[in-house]
């Protein structure tokens, strides 16, 4: 955990994330809109990205966290 703590996270699941000293993995999130079938152009094109949320407003904040590994 240590380590995991200290990196960041980029993967093909989550951008810029981190895992708080809560062992939350806190990513920024994306709204997205699903494509009309005319709209597809290529294989896998099925969404519009409508916005990103970083992943400190799309989480509880850890000033707010109530997990005890918070306070040690």
């Amino acid at each position: 955990m240590k380590h995991l703590k200290s990196i960041p996270i980029n993967d093909m699941f989550a951008h810029n994330g981190k895992v708080r000293a809560d062992g939350r993995m806190v990513h920024d999130m994306y709204l997205v809109q699903v494509k009309a079938p005319a709209d597809v152009k290529d294989k896998w094109d099925y969404y519009n990205i409508k916005e990103i949320i970083p992943g400190e407003e799309a989480f509880q904040p850890l000033a707010t966290s109530k997990c005890r590994l918070v306070t040690q």
